[in-house]
Protein backbone atom coordinates (compact mmCIF):
# COMPACT_ATOMS: atom_id res chain seq x y z
CA UNK A 1 0.00 0.00 0.00
CA UNK A 2 1.58 3.43 -1.22
CA UNK A 3 2.23 6.25 2.05
CA UNK A 4 0.82 9.55 1.69
CA UNK A 5 4.12 10.76 0.64
CA UNK A 6 4.32 8.34 -2.48
CA UNK A 7 0.53 9.19 -3.80
CA UNK A 8 1.13 12.41 -3.13
CA UNK A 9 4.36 12.53 -5.29
CA UNK A 10 2.23 10.39 -7.63
CA UNK A 11 -0.25 12.87 -8.12
CA UNK A 12 1.78 15.87 -8.68
CA UNK A 13 3.38 13.84 -11.00
CA UNK A 14 0.12 13.29 -12.77
CA UNK A 15 -1.61 16.86 -12.30
CA UNK A 16 1.94 18.67 -13.45
CA UNK A 17 1.49 16.82 -16.83
CA UNK A 18 -2.23 17.82 -16.94
CA UNK A 19 -1.43 21.08 -16.74
CA UNK A 20 -3.66 21.46 -13.53
CA UNK A 21 -1.11 22.69 -11.03
CA UNK A 22 -0.57 26.29 -10.25
CA UNK A 23 2.47 27.83 -12.52
CA UNK A 24 4.69 28.41 -9.91
CA UNK A 25 7.78 26.98 -8.80
CA UNK A 26 7.50 26.66 -5.67
CA UNK A 27 4.67 23.62 -5.74
CA UNK A 28 5.89 20.43 -4.04
CA UNK A 29 3.80 17.12 -3.18
CA UNK A 30 2.80 18.43 -0.02
CA UNK A 31 0.84 20.91 -2.23
CA UNK A 32 -1.07 18.07 -3.53
CA UNK A 33 -4.00 16.55 -1.59
CA UNK A 34 -5.59 13.36 -2.22
CA UNK A 35 -9.37 13.63 -0.46
CA UNK A 36 -9.07 10.41 1.33
CA UNK A 37 -5.40 10.86 2.94
CA UNK A 38 -8.03 13.27 5.17
CA UNK A 39 -10.59 10.74 5.51
CA UNK A 40 -13.25 11.13 3.07
CA UNK A 41 -14.92 7.87 1.66
CA UNK A 42 -16.17 7.93 -2.13
CA UNK A 43 -18.92 5.36 -0.86
CA UNK A 44 -21.71 7.46 -1.96
CA UNK A 45 -22.99 7.43 1.95
CA UNK A 46 -20.38 8.97 4.27
CA UNK A 47 -20.67 12.61 4.49
CA UNK A 48 -17.08 13.82 3.34
CA UNK A 49 -17.84 17.95 4.19
CA UNK A 50 -15.15 18.01 7.17
CA UNK A 51 -12.78 15.76 5.38
CA UNK A 52 -13.09 18.16 2.06
CA UNK A 53 -12.73 21.22 3.54
CA UNK A 54 -9.77 20.25 5.67
CA UNK A 55 -8.28 19.12 2.50
CA UNK A 56 -8.82 22.55 1.10
CA UNK A 57 -7.96 24.19 4.20
CA UNK A 58 -4.60 22.16 4.83
CA UNK A 59 -3.55 23.19 0.76
CA UNK A 60 -4.85 26.79 1.39
CA UNK A 61 -1.98 27.08 4.48
CA UNK A 62 0.63 25.28 2.42
CA UNK A 63 0.55 28.18 0.19
CA UNK A 64 -1.45 26.41 -2.64
CA UNK A 65 -1.96 23.15 -5.18
CA UNK A 66 -4.17 21.19 -5.35
CA UNK A 67 -7.03 18.89 -3.98
CA UNK A 68 -7.73 15.75 -5.62
CA UNK A 69 -10.98 13.68 -6.24
CA UNK A 70 -10.24 10.22 -7.34
CA UNK A 71 -13.15 7.94 -8.24
CA UNK A 72 -15.60 7.27 -6.35
CA UNK A 73 -19.28 9.24 -5.14
CA UNK A 74 -18.33 11.82 -2.05
CA UNK A 75 -21.18 13.02 0.00
CA UNK A 76 -20.83 16.91 0.98
CA UNK A 77 -22.65 19.56 2.14
CA UNK A 78 -21.15 23.37 1.61
CA UNK A 79 -17.52 23.93 1.02
CA UNK A 80 -15.12 26.88 1.13
CA UNK A 81 -12.81 27.16 -1.60
CA UNK A 82 -9.89 28.97 -0.63
CA UNK A 83 -6.82 31.30 -2.44
CA UNK A 84 -4.28 29.41 -4.40
CA UNK A 85 -6.55 26.31 -4.32
CA UNK A 86 -7.92 24.29 -7.21
CA UNK A 87 -10.12 21.05 -6.59
CA UNK A 88 -9.70 19.41 -9.64
CA UNK A 89 -12.15 16.13 -10.31
CA UNK A 90 -10.57 13.09 -11.99
CA UNK A 91 -12.64 11.22 -14.43
CA UNK A 92 -15.12 8.57 -11.93
CA UNK A 93 -14.98 11.19 -8.95
CA UNK A 94 -18.18 12.82 -8.67
CA UNK A 95 -18.88 15.55 -5.75
CA UNK A 96 -22.58 14.78 -4.66
CA UNK A 97 -24.57 17.21 -2.80
CA UNK A 98 -26.74 16.63 0.32
CA UNK A 99 -30.29 16.52 0.92
CA UNK A 100 -30.07 18.32 4.32
CA UNK A 101 -30.02 21.74 3.70
CA UNK A 102 -28.81 22.08 7.39
CA UNK A 103 -25.33 20.62 5.76
CA UNK A 104 -25.30 23.96 3.81
CA UNK A 105 -23.89 27.48 5.85
CA UNK A 106 -25.57 30.32 5.07
CA UNK A 107 -23.11 32.63 3.79
CA UNK A 108 -24.11 36.42 4.43
CA UNK A 109 -25.30 38.89 0.99
CA UNK A 110 -28.27 37.30 -0.86
CA UNK A 111 -31.38 37.21 0.51
CA UNK A 112 -31.94 34.25 2.79
CA UNK A 113 -34.58 32.43 0.39
CA UNK A 114 -35.33 32.88 -3.46
CA UNK A 115 -33.23 32.11 -6.26
CA UNK A 116 -30.12 32.81 -5.44
CA UNK A 117 -30.20 32.17 -1.30
CA UNK A 118 -26.75 31.97 0.48
CA UNK A 119 -26.14 28.17 0.72
CA UNK A 120 -24.48 26.58 -2.03
CA UNK A 121 -22.36 23.51 -2.48
CA UNK A 122 -18.72 25.48 -3.71
CA UNK A 123 -18.49 28.94 -2.47
CA UNK A 124 -15.81 31.50 -2.56
CA UNK A 125 -15.66 35.07 -1.10
CA UNK A 126 -12.49 37.25 -1.77
CA UNK A 127 -10.25 34.84 -3.29
CA UNK A 128 -7.44 34.78 -5.91
CA UNK A 129 -6.48 31.78 -8.00
CA UNK A 130 -9.14 28.94 -7.48
CA UNK A 131 -10.44 26.31 -9.86
CA UNK A 132 -12.55 23.81 -10.33
CA UNK A 133 -11.15 21.49 -13.44
CA UNK A 134 -11.14 17.96 -14.28
CA UNK A 135 -13.31 15.10 -16.11
CA UNK A 136 -15.35 14.39 -13.16
CA UNK A 137 -19.27 15.53 -12.08
CA UNK A 138 -20.42 17.89 -9.42
CA UNK A 139 -24.28 16.69 -8.94
CA UNK A 140 -26.56 18.71 -6.70
CA UNK A 141 -29.10 16.36 -5.69
CA UNK A 142 -31.76 18.87 -7.36
CA UNK A 143 -34.98 16.36 -7.39
CA UNK A 144 -34.53 16.48 -3.37
CA UNK A 145 -35.28 19.82 -3.60
CA UNK A 146 -38.72 20.20 -5.84
CA UNK A 147 -41.69 18.63 -6.24
CA UNK A 148 -44.48 19.16 -9.23
CA UNK A 149 -47.38 21.82 -8.33
CA UNK A 150 -50.07 19.47 -9.48
CA UNK A 151 -51.56 22.09 -11.80
CA UNK A 152 -53.93 20.87 -14.84
CA UNK A 153 -52.26 19.54 -18.14
CA UNK A 154 -52.11 22.97 -20.95
CA UNK A 155 -54.46 22.75 -23.10
CA UNK A 156 -53.33 21.95 -26.83
CA UNK A 157 -54.10 25.47 -28.18
CA UNK A 158 -51.80 26.93 -25.20
CA UNK A 159 -48.63 24.53 -25.27
CA UNK A 160 -46.88 27.98 -27.60
CA UNK A 161 -47.27 29.99 -24.58
CA UNK A 162 -46.51 27.33 -22.03
CA UNK A 163 -43.37 26.04 -19.80
CA UNK A 164 -42.55 22.63 -18.63
CA UNK A 165 -40.89 23.69 -15.71
CA UNK A 166 -43.99 25.45 -14.64
CA UNK A 167 -45.11 22.00 -13.64
CA UNK A 168 -42.61 21.73 -10.40
CA UNK A 169 -41.79 24.60 -7.84
CA UNK A 170 -39.03 24.11 -5.19
CA UNK A 171 -39.97 21.92 -2.26
CA UNK A 172 -37.87 24.69 0.09
CA UNK A 173 -36.95 28.18 -0.31
CA UNK A 174 -33.62 26.75 1.65
CA UNK A 175 -32.34 24.81 -1.35
CA UNK A 176 -28.63 25.19 -2.02
CA UNK A 177 -28.53 27.74 -4.72
CA UNK A 178 -26.11 29.09 -6.94
CA UNK A 179 -24.56 25.03 -6.40
CA UNK A 180 -21.77 27.01 -7.48
CA UNK A 181 -21.15 31.14 -5.99
CA UNK A 182 -17.78 32.52 -6.69
CA UNK A 183 -18.48 36.61 -4.83
CA UNK A 184 -15.52 39.05 -5.66
CA UNK A 185 -12.68 36.40 -6.70
CA UNK A 186 -10.03 37.26 -9.22
CA UNK A 187 -8.47 34.93 -11.39
CA UNK A 188 -11.41 32.10 -11.18
CA UNK A 189 -10.58 29.25 -13.31
CA UNK A 190 -13.79 26.49 -14.60
CA UNK A 191 -12.93 23.69 -16.74
CA UNK A 192 -13.53 20.28 -17.58
CA UNK A 193 -16.22 19.63 -15.33
CA UNK A 194 -19.54 18.47 -16.14
CA UNK A 195 -22.23 20.16 -13.22
CA UNK A 196 -25.93 18.69 -13.23
CA UNK A 197 -28.83 18.21 -11.10
CA UNK A 198 -28.50 21.69 -9.57
CA UNK A 199 -31.53 22.09 -6.75
CA UNK A 200 -31.85 25.73 -8.15
CA UNK A 201 -29.08 28.02 -10.26
CA UNK A 202 -25.77 26.02 -11.34
CA UNK A 203 -23.17 28.49 -11.27
CA UNK A 204 -22.36 32.21 -10.64
CA UNK A 205 -19.48 34.43 -10.77
CA UNK A 206 -20.75 37.47 -9.05
CA UNK A 207 -18.71 40.44 -8.94
CA UNK A 208 -15.47 38.71 -10.28
CA UNK A 209 -12.64 39.80 -12.40
CA UNK A 210 -10.84 37.26 -14.92
CA UNK A 211 -13.15 34.44 -14.83
CA UNK A 212 -12.40 31.69 -17.09
CA UNK A 213 -14.85 28.70 -18.18
CA UNK A 214 -14.20 26.32 -20.50
CA UNK A 215 -15.63 23.49 -21.95
CA UNK A 216 -17.54 22.50 -19.30
CA UNK A 217 -20.78 20.24 -19.43
CA UNK A 218 -23.94 21.01 -17.34
CA UNK A 219 -27.26 18.80 -17.20
CA UNK A 220 -30.18 19.28 -15.41
CA UNK A 221 -33.78 18.29 -16.26
CA UNK A 222 -35.41 20.10 -18.65
CA UNK A 223 -38.60 20.57 -16.27
CA UNK A 224 -36.15 21.46 -13.10
CA UNK A 225 -37.25 24.97 -12.02
CA UNK A 226 -35.04 27.94 -11.95
CA UNK A 227 -32.11 25.97 -13.11
CA UNK A 228 -30.13 28.78 -15.04
CA UNK A 229 -27.10 27.10 -16.02
CA UNK A 230 -24.09 29.98 -15.67
CA UNK A 231 -25.36 33.71 -14.39
CA UNK A 232 -23.00 35.66 -14.78
CA UNK A 233 -23.04 38.88 -12.89
CA UNK A 234 -21.43 41.89 -11.83
CA UNK A 235 -18.42 40.56 -13.81
CA UNK A 236 -15.53 41.69 -15.73
CA UNK A 237 -13.34 40.36 -18.26
CA UNK A 238 -15.07 36.97 -18.36
CA UNK A 239 -14.47 34.42 -21.24
CA UNK A 240 -16.63 31.32 -21.77
CA UNK A 241 -15.84 28.63 -24.77
CA UNK A 242 -16.87 25.56 -26.03
CA UNK A 243 -19.23 24.99 -23.42
CA UNK A 244 -22.39 22.10 -23.87
CA UNK A 245 -25.53 23.51 -21.73
CA UNK A 246 -29.04 21.68 -21.34
CA UNK A 247 -31.28 22.92 -18.42
CA UNK A 248 -34.30 23.70 -17.18
CA UNK A 249 -33.87 27.75 -17.28
CA UNK A 250 -32.03 30.37 -18.37
CA UNK A 251 -29.12 28.40 -20.06
CA UNK A 252 -26.08 31.71 -20.23
CA UNK A 253 -27.77 34.92 -18.24
CA UNK A 254 -25.48 37.96 -17.69
CA UNK A 255 -26.92 40.51 -14.88
CA UNK A 256 -25.95 43.18 -13.02
CA UNK A 257 -26.83 43.05 -9.85
CA UNK A 258 -24.23 42.91 -6.52
CA UNK A 259 -25.94 41.28 -3.27
CA UNK A 260 -22.48 41.22 -1.81
CA UNK A 261 -21.45 45.21 -1.61
CA UNK A 262 -21.47 48.36 -4.13
CA UNK A 263 -23.36 47.92 -7.56
CA UNK A 264 -20.71 47.23 -10.14
CA UNK A 265 -20.81 47.29 -14.10
CA UNK A 266 -20.87 44.14 -15.83
CA UNK A 267 -18.31 44.27 -18.76
CA UNK A 268 -15.43 42.90 -21.09
CA UNK A 269 -17.63 39.06 -21.60
CA UNK A 270 -17.05 37.00 -24.36
CA UNK A 271 -19.12 34.04 -24.95
CA UNK A 272 -18.33 31.86 -28.15
CA UNK A 273 -18.40 27.92 -29.24
CA UNK A 274 -21.29 26.92 -26.86
CA UNK A 275 -24.30 24.55 -27.30
CA UNK A 276 -27.24 25.59 -25.25
CA UNK A 277 -30.69 23.99 -25.17
CA UNK A 278 -33.24 24.56 -22.70
CA UNK A 279 -37.03 25.47 -22.15
CA UNK A 280 -36.73 29.33 -21.24
CA UNK A 281 -33.84 31.49 -22.71
CA UNK A 282 -30.84 30.60 -24.39
CA UNK A 283 -29.02 33.53 -24.58
CA UNK A 284 -30.60 36.14 -22.25
CA UNK A 285 -28.96 39.54 -20.47
CA UNK A 286 -31.47 40.04 -18.11
CA UNK A 287 -33.04 40.72 -15.85
CA UNK A 288 -31.79 41.54 -12.57
CA UNK A 289 -30.15 44.42 -14.46
CA UNK A 290 -29.85 47.72 -12.21
CA UNK A 291 -26.39 48.59 -13.41
CA UNK A 292 -24.76 48.99 -16.77
CA UNK A 293 -24.02 46.25 -18.92
CA UNK A 294 -21.59 46.72 -21.68
CA UNK A 295 -19.10 44.59 -24.14
CA UNK A 296 -20.54 41.72 -24.72
CA UNK A 297 -19.97 39.22 -27.43
CA UNK A 298 -21.19 35.75 -28.00
CA UNK A 299 -20.46 34.19 -31.57
CA UNK A 300 -20.45 30.94 -33.00
CA UNK A 301 -22.44 29.03 -31.20
CA UNK A 302 -25.75 26.69 -31.47
CA UNK A 303 -28.84 26.98 -29.67
CA UNK A 304 -31.32 24.23 -30.19
CA UNK A 305 -34.41 21.78 -29.41
CA UNK A 306 -34.62 18.33 -30.91
CA UNK A 307 -37.35 18.33 -33.79
CA UNK A 308 -39.51 15.65 -31.66
CA UNK A 309 -39.53 18.12 -28.31
CA UNK A 310 -42.75 18.65 -26.97
CA UNK A 311 -43.64 22.68 -27.95
CA UNK A 312 -43.66 23.79 -23.78
CA UNK A 313 -40.59 22.33 -23.68
CA UNK A 314 -38.48 23.80 -26.18
CA UNK A 315 -36.88 27.53 -25.74
CA UNK A 316 -39.40 30.81 -25.05
CA UNK A 317 -36.30 32.81 -27.27
CA UNK A 318 -32.86 31.89 -28.50
CA UNK A 319 -31.61 35.12 -27.68
CA UNK A 320 -33.11 37.46 -25.10
CA UNK A 321 -32.00 41.03 -24.13
CA UNK A 322 -33.50 42.79 -21.94
CA UNK A 323 -32.93 45.89 -19.64
CA UNK A 324 -36.08 47.04 -17.42
CA UNK A 325 -34.85 47.40 -13.63
CA UNK A 326 -33.14 51.27 -14.45
CA UNK A 327 -29.66 49.61 -15.57
CA UNK A 328 -28.05 50.96 -19.05
CA UNK A 329 -27.31 48.13 -21.91
CA UNK A 330 -25.12 48.95 -24.32
CA UNK A 331 -21.71 46.98 -27.03
CA UNK A 332 -23.61 44.39 -27.27
CA UNK A 333 -22.49 42.45 -30.48
CA UNK A 334 -23.81 38.66 -31.25
CA UNK A 335 -22.85 36.76 -34.82
CA UNK A 336 -22.64 33.22 -36.00
CA UNK A 337 -25.65 31.93 -34.46
CA UNK A 338 -27.90 28.44 -35.41
CA UNK A 339 -30.99 27.70 -33.62
CA UNK A 340 -33.32 25.39 -34.15
CA UNK A 341 -36.74 25.30 -32.67
CA UNK A 342 -36.39 28.30 -30.68
CA UNK A 343 -40.04 29.56 -30.28
CA UNK A 344 -38.66 33.25 -30.43
CA UNK A 345 -35.51 33.43 -32.74
CA UNK A 346 -34.47 37.35 -30.88
CA UNK A 347 -36.00 39.53 -28.10
CA UNK A 348 -35.03 42.93 -27.30
CA UNK A 349 -36.58 45.03 -24.55
CA UNK A 350 -36.57 47.85 -22.81
CA UNK A 351 -38.91 48.19 -20.01
CA UNK A 352 -39.79 49.73 -17.04
CA UNK A 353 -40.61 47.26 -14.52
CA UNK A 354 -39.07 48.94 -11.55
CA UNK A 355 -41.19 52.25 -10.72
CA UNK A 356 -39.61 54.89 -11.68
CA UNK A 357 -36.39 53.48 -13.13
CA UNK A 358 -34.99 54.81 -15.88
CA UNK A 359 -32.97 52.02 -18.36
CA UNK A 360 -31.55 52.29 -21.78
CA UNK A 361 -30.81 49.94 -24.07
CA UNK A 362 -28.73 51.17 -27.26
CA UNK A 363 -25.50 49.96 -29.32
CA UNK A 364 -26.38 46.54 -30.53
CA UNK A 365 -25.00 44.60 -33.36
CA UNK A 366 -26.58 41.47 -34.40
CA UNK A 367 -25.45 39.41 -37.52
CA UNK A 368 -25.54 36.17 -39.27
CA UNK A 369 -28.54 34.52 -37.43
CA UNK A 370 -30.08 31.95 -38.21
CA UNK A 371 -33.10 30.51 -36.66
CA UNK A 372 -35.09 27.37 -38.18
CA UNK A 373 -38.67 26.41 -36.49
CA UNK A 374 -40.37 29.31 -34.85
CA UNK A 375 -43.56 29.91 -33.69
CA UNK A 376 -43.96 33.68 -31.97
CA UNK A 377 -42.23 36.89 -33.89
CA UNK A 378 -39.06 38.40 -33.05
CA UNK A 379 -39.49 41.95 -31.56
CA UNK A 380 -37.60 44.69 -30.40
CA UNK A 381 -39.35 47.59 -28.17
CA UNK A 382 -38.83 50.24 -26.29
CA UNK A 383 -41.73 52.40 -24.45
CA UNK A 384 -43.34 55.68 -25.44
CA UNK A 385 -40.86 58.62 -24.92
CA UNK A 386 -38.19 55.74 -23.83
CA UNK A 387 -36.92 54.05 -26.90
CA UNK A 388 -34.29 51.17 -27.64
CA UNK A 389 -31.81 53.13 -30.05
CA UNK A 390 -28.82 52.21 -32.56
CA UNK A 391 -29.75 48.72 -33.40
CA UNK A 392 -28.45 46.44 -36.38
CA UNK A 393 -29.64 43.08 -37.39
CA UNK A 394 -27.86 41.93 -40.70
CA UNK A 395 -27.47 38.75 -42.72
CA UNK A 396 -29.73 36.92 -40.72
CA UNK A 397 -33.35 34.30 -41.31
CA UNK A 398 -36.25 33.67 -39.78
CA UNK A 399 -38.25 30.66 -40.76
CA UNK A 400 -41.55 29.86 -39.11
CA UNK A 401 -43.83 26.91 -39.86
CA UNK A 402 -46.45 28.42 -37.99
CA UNK A 403 -49.83 29.29 -39.31
CA UNK A 404 -50.13 33.66 -39.14
CA UNK A 405 -53.36 34.47 -38.76
CA UNK A 406 -55.27 37.77 -39.97
CA UNK A 407 -56.91 37.94 -37.19
CA UNK A 408 -53.14 38.87 -34.93
CA UNK A 409 -52.93 41.46 -37.67
CA UNK A 410 -55.53 43.42 -36.20
CA UNK A 411 -54.52 43.01 -32.62
CA UNK A 412 -53.95 45.92 -30.51
CA UNK A 413 -50.51 45.44 -28.66
CA UNK A 414 -50.27 46.00 -25.35
CA UNK A 415 -47.21 48.06 -23.66
CA UNK A 416 -47.11 46.01 -20.48
CA UNK A 417 -44.38 48.46 -19.40
CA UNK A 418 -43.62 47.19 -15.59
CA UNK A 419 -44.83 43.54 -17.00
CA UNK A 420 -41.54 40.94 -16.55
CA UNK A 421 -40.17 40.75 -19.96
CA UNK A 422 -40.41 37.29 -22.31
CA UNK A 423 -41.18 36.67 -25.32
CA UNK A 424 -44.49 35.91 -24.83
CA UNK A 425 -45.51 38.61 -23.18
CA UNK A 426 -47.31 40.31 -25.88
CA UNK A 427 -48.56 37.49 -27.37
CA UNK A 428 -49.39 36.99 -30.76
CA UNK A 429 -47.84 40.00 -32.78
CA UNK A 430 -49.45 41.71 -35.94
CA UNK A 431 -46.30 41.01 -38.25
CA UNK A 432 -44.46 37.22 -39.17
CA UNK A 433 -41.12 38.17 -39.26
CA UNK A 434 -40.16 41.11 -36.52
CA UNK A 435 -42.18 43.86 -34.85
CA UNK A 436 -40.83 47.19 -34.02
CA UNK A 437 -41.98 49.76 -31.43
CA UNK A 438 -40.72 52.92 -29.50
CA UNK A 439 -37.54 52.99 -31.52
CA UNK A 440 -34.88 54.90 -33.17
CA UNK A 441 -31.77 53.91 -35.42
CA UNK A 442 -32.60 50.86 -36.27
CA UNK A 443 -31.06 49.21 -39.51
CA UNK A 444 -31.62 45.95 -41.07
CA UNK A 445 -30.00 44.70 -43.51
CA UNK A 446 -30.66 41.35 -46.07
CA UNK A 447 -33.47 39.57 -43.62
CA UNK A 448 -34.86 36.79 -44.94
CA UNK A 449 -38.34 35.78 -42.97
CA UNK A 450 -39.93 32.75 -44.78
CA UNK A 451 -42.70 30.40 -43.69
CA UNK A 452 -43.71 26.79 -44.61
CA UNK A 453 -47.41 27.75 -43.25
CA UNK A 454 -49.63 30.08 -44.50
CA UNK A 455 -48.96 33.46 -43.65
CA UNK A 456 -51.96 36.42 -43.62
CA UNK A 457 -49.67 38.81 -41.93
CA UNK A 458 -47.28 41.43 -43.05
CA UNK A 459 -43.52 40.21 -42.13
CA UNK A 460 -42.37 43.62 -40.84
CA UNK A 461 -44.37 46.31 -38.62
CA UNK A 462 -42.87 49.33 -37.10
CA UNK A 463 -45.01 51.56 -34.76
CA UNK A 464 -43.16 54.99 -33.49
CA UNK A 465 -40.02 54.70 -34.82
CA UNK A 466 -37.39 56.83 -36.11
CA UNK A 467 -34.38 57.07 -38.47
CA UNK A 468 -35.23 54.19 -39.72
CA UNK A 469 -33.27 52.08 -42.26
CA UNK A 470 -35.23 49.23 -44.19
CA UNK A 471 -32.70 46.98 -46.87
CA UNK A 472 -32.79 43.95 -49.11
CA UNK A 473 -35.76 42.46 -46.81
CA UNK A 474 -37.01 38.87 -48.73
CA UNK A 475 -40.46 37.14 -48.06
CA UNK A 476 -42.85 35.48 -49.91
CA UNK A 477 -45.93 37.26 -50.28
CA UNK A 478 -48.56 37.51 -47.54
CA UNK A 479 -51.94 34.83 -48.29
CA UNK A 480 -54.11 38.43 -47.68
CA UNK A 481 -54.24 41.12 -48.26
CA UNK A 482 -51.42 42.69 -46.22
CA UNK A 483 -48.29 44.19 -47.09
CA UNK A 484 -45.16 43.13 -46.78
CA UNK A 485 -43.37 46.14 -44.84
CA UNK A 486 -45.93 48.05 -42.56
CA UNK A 487 -44.89 51.70 -40.91
CA UNK A 488 -47.70 53.41 -38.17
CA UNK A 489 -46.16 56.76 -37.05
CA UNK A 490 -42.54 56.53 -38.05
CA UNK A 491 -40.57 59.06 -39.46
CA UNK A 492 -37.52 59.49 -41.38
CA UNK A 493 -37.58 55.71 -42.79
CA UNK A 494 -35.35 54.74 -45.70
CA UNK A 495 -36.60 51.89 -47.21
CA UNK A 496 -34.18 50.25 -50.72
CA UNK A 497 -32.74 47.17 -52.13
CA UNK A 498 -36.43 45.09 -52.04
CA UNK A 499 -37.82 42.94 -54.70
CA UNK A 500 -41.37 42.84 -54.56
CA UNK A 501 -42.49 39.15 -54.21
CA UNK A 502 -45.10 37.61 -56.63
CA UNK A 503 -48.31 38.62 -55.87
CA UNK A 504 -48.00 41.03 -53.23
CA UNK A 505 -50.57 43.61 -52.57
CA UNK A 506 -49.52 47.10 -52.00
CA UNK A 507 -45.42 46.78 -50.83
CA UNK A 508 -45.44 49.26 -48.44
CA UNK A 509 -48.37 50.38 -46.02
CA UNK A 510 -48.05 53.66 -44.05
CA UNK A 511 -50.58 54.75 -41.51
CA UNK A 512 -50.33 57.67 -39.02
CA UNK A 513 -50.70 61.21 -39.29
CA UNK A 514 -47.31 61.78 -37.22
CA UNK A 515 -45.89 59.55 -40.24
CA UNK A 516 -42.92 61.62 -42.11
CA UNK A 517 -40.02 61.30 -44.42
CA UNK A 518 -40.47 58.02 -45.89
CA UNK A 519 -38.35 57.42 -48.49
CA UNK A 520 -38.39 54.67 -51.00
CA UNK A 521 -35.76 54.21 -53.10
CA UNK A 522 -34.05 51.99 -56.06
CA UNK A 523 -37.06 49.10 -55.13
CA UNK A 524 -38.36 46.94 -58.09
CA UNK A 525 -41.53 46.48 -57.18
CA UNK A 526 -42.92 46.09 -60.62
CA UNK A 527 -44.65 42.17 -58.91
CA UNK A 528 -46.57 44.56 -56.34
CA UNK A 529 -50.11 45.46 -57.00
CA UNK A 530 -49.64 48.68 -55.84
CA UNK A 531 -46.06 50.46 -54.14
CA UNK A 532 -47.66 51.72 -51.52
CA UNK A 533 -50.97 52.23 -49.95
CA UNK A 534 -51.27 55.31 -47.52
CA UNK A 535 -54.16 54.80 -44.71
CA UNK A 536 -55.49 55.80 -41.60
CA UNK A 537 -54.57 59.67 -41.29
CA UNK A 538 -51.41 59.21 -43.00
CA UNK A 539 -50.28 62.03 -45.63
CA UNK A 540 -49.26 61.40 -48.72
CA UNK A 541 -46.66 63.97 -48.54
CA UNK A 542 -45.59 61.92 -45.70
CA UNK A 543 -43.92 59.55 -48.73
CA UNK A 544 -41.33 60.08 -51.73
CA UNK A 545 -40.88 57.02 -54.23
CA UNK A 546 -37.94 56.69 -56.13
CA UNK A 547 -38.36 52.94 -58.04
CA UNK A 548 -35.91 51.50 -60.45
Amino acid sequence: MMSGSELGRRQFLRLSALGVLPAVSSVSSKQVVDVSEMGARGDGRTLNTHALQRAIDSVHDAGGGVVVLTPGIFLSGGLMLRSRVTLHLEAGAVLLGSTNTEDYEYHPGPPVEGDANGRHLIFALDAEDIAVTGQGTIDGNGAAFWHRKGRPAPRGEDLWGDVIAWDYEPATQRRPSPMLEFARCRNLRIEGITLRNAAGWTLRPVACESVFIHGIRVRNPVYAPNTDGMDITACRNVFVSDCDIATGDDAICIKSENPYGELLPTKNITVTNCVLSTCCNGFKVGTATHGRVENIVFSNSVIYNDDSTPLNQRLTSGIALEIVDGGAMQGVTISNIRMENARTPLFIRLGRRTPGAGSSLRNLRIDGLHATGAILTSSITGLPGMPVEDIVVSNSSFYSGEHGRASWAQKEVPEQSEKYPEARMFGRLPASGLYIRHAHGIRLHNLECLSSSPEERATLVCDDGSDLEIHALRSAAPDSPASIIQLHNCKDVFVHGHRAPAMTGAFLRVSGGESAGISLVANDLSRAAAPVAVVAGAAPAALTSHPL
